[in-house]
């Protein structure tokens, strides 16, 4: 589960390796990927990346992950409780 095109190009050049596995671990977490988590996880450990650094990542992850959730929550019910007054396409172009 490397990043595919992303170990090419700009990627490659702009992040070093510890970083990349940082965010993997990272996107990982924030896309509920236990897989990805477990690749990029065993990939920074071999890289000699802190322990302390992964849970950095980690924390961060879940925070940008609760806010979303939170987010999408507050969505919802904003158009559950108007579900009657628009149309499924007016709520789908609504941000």
């Amino acid at each position: 589960m490397p990043f595919l095109e992303a170990e090419e190009g700009a990627v490659a050049e702009a992040l070093d390796a510890a970083t990349k596995e940082l965010v993997g671990i990272a996107a990982a977490v924030a896309g509920h990927c236990q897989p990805c988590f477990v690749y990029h996880y065993k990939q920074a450990l071999a890289l000699g990346v802190p322990v302390a650094a992964i849970q950095a990542a980690v924390e961060l992850a879940r925070a940008v992950r609760g806010a979303g959730d939170r987010h999408m929550d507050e969505f919802v019910v904003r158009r559950m409780t108007g579900a009657g007054k628009e149309s499924l396409e007016e709520m789908n172009n609504d941000e």
